[in-house]
């Protein structure tokens, strides 16, 4: 088996995962400790500052900070990981922010990993260049999946796919049922362009054809829950998470520590992403590992 996720230079070394044949090995997976991991949704102000922001189901955007400060208050309470999301530069058709990269990149400690506005090798070069440990990729993986298959031959298994996706309450045949909360069943639809544009792609399907073409790792976005503080979409995450033997990261909705334990217990997810009980100080990354420690969890 071949150890990855080395880390560069600067950085402390990334999680340990091993691989065989391309894949995670299921046992090693399970055995991994679980990361909290604070994300910076950002955008530039109107003055053309970039700026962190925080909606609900990625829309009324509300200003929550500055991407640096922010970086190194997460960094000092003892985030496992950080993610940086350019959240406008594929809607925008623009470069992601390779000088605010920099500048993370330049003040934290942990591993940071940037998406946001990567259509090509190149931009995959150009944010490793600026200091990113890992790179993800929305938009333009679903666009061209093959641009996935390309990068994690070329970069290894620092290749992230980022699945934003939302309920569609119908029947569909060629589509994979998720049973719900109230006992109903939906299926989940890829949505690309920072949740603009439904793709009709089956989430569940998707997950299983990145993990095919390379991708180390899925943040998993529920439209749904993003921003209402209602908790993760479980159901979603969990049926993911079951589909594939690649690390599934839980994104959208947490509004207490609860949310968090119910994504790692619930959900089946190898880490918990959050931003506005960071952002707006509800709790630290501190106050979340004690809770969940406290419940048993090995963090």
């Amino acid at each position: 088996m071949t150890k990855v996720f080395s880390g560069n230079h600067n950085k402390k070394a990334l999680p340990m995962i091993y691989y065989t044949n391309n894949f995670i090995d299921q046992n090693r997976r399970t055995e991994m400790t679980k990361r909290i991991i604070p994300c910076l949704d950002t955008t530039f102000d109107e003055q053309g500052k970039a700026v962190v922001v925080k909606g609900i189901e990625f829309e009324d955007l509300k200003y929550a900070g500055d991407p640096v400060e922010l970086a190194k208050r997460y960094d000092a309470q003892g985030a496992d990981e950080l993610v940086f999301l350019d959240i406008s530069a594929s809607v925008d058709r623009r470069a992601t922010m390779i000088s605010m990269v920099e500048q993370i990149a330049e003040q934290v400690s942990i591993p940071l990993c940037v998406g946001g506005g990567i259509k090509s090798i190149a931009d995959f070069e150009k944010v490793f260049d600026a200091g990113a440990d890992k790179v993800g990729a929305n938009t333009a993986a679903v666009k061209n999946p093959e641009l996935i298959k390309e990068a994690a031959a070329k970069f290894g298994n620092r290749i992230v796919v980022a699945i934003d996706c939302k309920r569609k309450l119908e029947d569909a045949e060629d589509k994979t049922q998720v049973q719900l909360e109230d006992g109903k069943s939906a299926w989940y639809d890829v949505v690309i362009y920072g949740g603009r544009e439904y793709t009709g792609i089956d989430a569940i399907m998707w997950a299983k054809e990145v993990q095919a073409l390379g991708a180390a790792e899925i943040l998993l976005t529920s439209k749904d829950r993003d921003g209402t503080t209602d908790g993760y979409d479980i159901p979603i995450t969990k049926a993911i998470a079951e589909a594939v033997d690649i690390p599934v990261i839980a994104s959208g909705g947490v509004g207490n520590m609860e949310h968090i334990y119910d994504g790692f217990v619930n959900g089946a997810a190898d880490a918990c992403l959050a931003a506005s009980i960071f952002h707006y100080g509800t709790y630290t990354v501190g106050e979340i590992k004690d809770y969940l420690k406290g419940k048993g969890l090995t963090l």
